[in-house]
């Protein structure tokens, strides 16, 4: 079987975050649907690995398979933040992040209450988004599966590919 060389795996890398990233903005934007904080948390490792995916189709090859490794680090991240947030919708555990908590209110007067509160309303974490009708799986499990999937790609890829001697 011939493997891609790290030009392509590259680009392959660049796209498939970039699909990723594009679906979410897709449906949130033409779904309606309002992210959480955590969703625009979980963006951040694949503009990550579009950067590097991009960077390693243009340098050298050996180059190249260290910036790939770089983005199956990307990758990985990608899918510890999904774990993180299945676990907050499935109230394994509370969320990490502040802004998903509500506001401690307690002891302070009616103005002091509203300049507490945010300007606009965020999505509680801890509420599953389904694309789905009646598919029990959420917006943030299916990024775990797609970012556990692109990851073994991108380690196979790696693992396959031989390293370039010196």
């Amino acid at each position: 079987m011939i493997l891609p060389g790290s030009r392509s795996a590259g680009l392959f890398a660049a796209a498939a975050a970039g699909a990723a990233l594009a679906l979410a903005i897709a449906v949130e934007r033409f779904g309606g649907l309002v992210p959480c904080p955590l969703c625009l948390l979980e963006r951040w490792p694949y503009r990550v690995v579009i950067v590097l995916g991009l960077f390693a189709a243009a340098v050298p090859r050996r180059a190249g398979r260290w910036l790939l490794r770089l983005a199956l680090v990307g990758t990985l991240a990608a899918s510890a933040l999904a774990v993180t947030h299945v676990g907050v919708e499935q109230h394994a555990w509370p969320s990490p992040l502040p802004e998903c908590a509500a506001p401690n209110l307690a002891g302070l007067g009616i103005a002091q209450r509203l300049a507490a509160m945010p300007l606009r309303p965020s999505k509680p974490c801890e509420d599953p988004t389904y694309l789905v009708p009646g598919l029990p799986v959420s917006m943030a499990a299916m990024n775990l599966i797609y970012a556990l999937g692109f990851s073994v790609l991108l380690a196979i890829y790696l693992w396959r590919t031989k390293e370039d001697k010196p």
